[in-house]
């Protein structure tokens, strides 16, 4: 969610504040005992999740199918269908009830959503819309009963179904079927929604069905309601679904598309087939046919688009008459290809605009799937409509005002989230940083790599971003929705996107970090990983502990502010210097010290972040010849410290002794 152009506007305004943010350390000052508590990262692991941070030998997920037909009503602008969920207990424990989520419910005037909504409103609020689902039945197949009518309840954004008998551990299945109906909203919290162009509205359908909580084997049934900011928590399974439109319609949606022949004419599938074996950019519907009907395989009445993705967590769609269409090829690293398309309006069928967007889809799912893990999709799909930027598994929808810079970094943000969390399926109503921050930082090694660095014109040092990055009081593993809205962009982004370049860059190292970050990934892939689950993968894989990390980083709100204190000659400046740094705020890290002799050479030391188990303050003897002119701590700014003032010692020191 989100795009990275708005977060990197964002990172301008930081720098603003990074220039009126104090640079005195804390009155705390730093306290050894309490970075490197030896208890702190004590979390014993067990059968189901272990200590090494890798699922375990009983490790175990529930599973939900879904069968869905849905009908589009583009007069009303609604949606009725029918969910057919085939739900398997994996768990060692009987289920008397299920527990669904009803997340389209939040987009409706009368919802925790909407009343937990600011006065002056906000993205994720939905005032004066009387939308939500409309639950016209609700039935349950257990064992040799067939469907019949269920005992339920509904509450909010959430439905509970008490079963006549309890589901039986390990593989057990039940059948719900519910049938149902909403409006679409305009602006559906940034997720959803409808926009109207000059050929036609764009309608980009998300939250479309009921869904499963989980049930996992760290608190049972995840029922926390849906309102906005949190995003969403969900199983795997495989989802087949049928999408029926007015004939003039194109719909596009996450997996495969299983009926080409019966929805598109044989020209748009010759050209597809074309665009599966071109690196270049083909196009299948032009801004030129887009209102010749013979475009469509009908000239009336209604079609039905049938999709199946599979091993997912979600799906979702879009449809319009008024799109544009084009796809490229993917290629893969074990030598497979996807399709990379993308549909949008005429008005955006420029070349400063979306007519690059396969293109920048093509880079993104190929960088990622070469940094990452193999991306499992058959298809690729960036529609342009209202949602500024919002990810689903294989479709993401972004605006259809975005342009240049702009529109790359949204297409990359948020196909980056097909790694995190639709391939790693972590809880995102209660650990945003774990896919919006972990996406950030894939971002940034993305945006570099795209054609010889094209829209790579990163802003500032880690010195410029760290008051702002400090800004909030916050600590990182705050739920989305306890976190103030003005806090989001840092708390679950820039803050955590920049600890793991920190990780990487400064005191792993790419070559370590890479490696502990890829076996998290292979380990929890189409898994729900715990915060705890990556720390252990990541010390495990890298072989360090980084227990003083994770603290001040991630649970605490503590700052760095690493200082240059002296530099002393214990005897003369011809047999070497003794200098002193120091750290005076409560979060540490590894130290790079430059040291200027006034014969003009320049050298290096680089010390662990185990200096500072000690105390604040550590001495070290350099080789130094001559008297020293300066003494940088941090000399290339890789590092979050908020006083930088402090990091540089001048001078030529002539006083002998201690």
């Amino acid at each position: 969610m989100k795009k990275l152009l708005v977060a990197a506007a964002c990172l301008v305004s930081w720098q603003g504040l990074a220039q009126t943010s104090s640079s005195t350390s804390s009155t705390a000052g730093y306290d050894q005992k309490a970075l490197f508590h030896p208890l702190f990262n004590m979390q014993p692991g067990n059968d189901y999740r272990t200590g090494s941070g890798a699922p375990g030998p009983r490790y175990w997920q529930n599973r939900s199918d879904y069968k869905i037909n849905v009908s589009l009503d583009d007069v009303q602008n609604v949606v009725t269908g029918e969910v057919e969920i085939t739900y398997k207990n994996n768990s060692p424990e009987s289920l008397n009830y299920l527990w669904l989520q009803l997340d389209q419910n939040a987009f409706s005037d009368t919802s925790r959503a909407a009343k937990t909504t600011p006065i002056q409103g906000g993205r994720f609020g939905n005032k004066d819309f009387s939308g939500g689902f409309g639950i016209t039945a609700v039935q349950v197949e257990q064992g040799a009963k067939k469907f019949a009518p269920a005992n339920y309840v509904l509450t909010d954004s959430r439905m509970q179904v008490k079963l006549g008998e309890a589901m039986k551990p390990g593989g057990d299945v039940v059948k719900v079927k519910i049938t149902y109906s909403f409006k679409v909203p305009e602006y559906g919290s940034d997720r959803m929604g409808q926009v109207k162009r000059r050929d036609g509205i764009i309608y980009e359908l998300a939250q479309w069905y009921p869904r499963m909580c989980v049930y996992d084997d760290i608190q049972g049934w995840n029922t926390l309601p849906y309102l906005g900011a949190g995003e969403f928590y969900l199983d795997y399974g495989d989802i087949e679904y049928a999408v029926n439109v007015p004939w003039n319609h194109i719909v596009v949606g996450s997996g495969e598309l299983l009926n080409p022949t019966e929805v598109l004419t044989a020209e748009q599938i010759k050209r597809l087939a074309q665009a599966r074996q071109s690196d270049k950019t083909v196009i299948i519907r032009s801004k030129d046919e887009v209102n010749n009907a013979n475009t469509r395989p009908k000239q009336s009445g209604r079609l039905t688009w049938r999709f199946r993705i599979n091993n997912t967590r979600d799906a979702a769609w879009a449809s319009s008459k008024a799109f544009v269409w084009d796809a490229a090829k993917i290629n893969l690293p074990s030598g497979k290809t996807a399709l990379a398309q993308s549909v949008y309006p005429a008005e955006s069928a420029t070349n400063d605009s979306w007519n690059r967007s396969t293109e920048y889809v093509k880079h993104s799912i190929e960088f990622y799937s070469g940094y990452v893990y193999e991306y499992t999709y058959p298809v690729a799909t960036n529609v342009a409509g209202i949602v500024g930027g919002m990810e689903y598994p294989g479709i993401v929808f972004c605006d259809h005002r975005d342009k240049n810079d702009g529109l790359f970094g949204v297409t990359d943000h948020e196909f980056g989230h097909n790694w995190f969390p639709m391939i790693v399926g972590n809880n995102e109503r209660k650990y945003a940083w774990m896919d919006e921050g972990f996406n950030t930082f894939i971002n940034f090694l993305s945006l570099a790599a795209f054609n010889k660095g094209e829209y790579n014109r990163e802003r500032g040092t880690m010195h410029d971003v760290a008051p702002a990055l400090y800004q909030p009081k916050e600590p990182i593993l705050t739920i989305p929705d306890v976190q103030p809205a003005q806090a989001l962009g840092i708390l679950a982004y820039y803050k955590p996107g920049m600890g793991l370049r920190i990780l990487r860059e400064s005191i792993l190292g790419p070559e370590r970090f890479d490696y502990a970050f890829r076996q998290y990934v292979n380990r929890w892939a189409f898994k729900h990983p715990t915060p705890h689950d990556f720390f252990r993968s990541m010390e495990n894989g890298a072989g360090e502990d980084l227990g003083w990390f994770w603290r001040g980083w991630f649970f605490e709100t503590w700052k760095l502010d690493q200082a240059v204190k002296n530099v002393q000659y214990p005897e003369s400046p011809e047999k070497g210097s003794v200098i002193t740094i120091e750290n005076l705020d409560k979060l540490a890290m590894p130290a790079v010290i430059e040291i200027q002799e006034s014969n003009g050479k320049k050298s290096r030391v680089n010390l662990p972040v185990e200096v500072w188990q000690r105390g604040g303050t550590w001495s070290f003897r350099a080789n130094t010849t001559t008297p020293i002119s300066r003494v940088t701590i941090d000399p290339d700014k890789k590092l979050p410290d908020y006083n930088p003032r402090n990091n540089v010692w001048k001078g030529e020191t002539t006083s002998q002794g201690n």
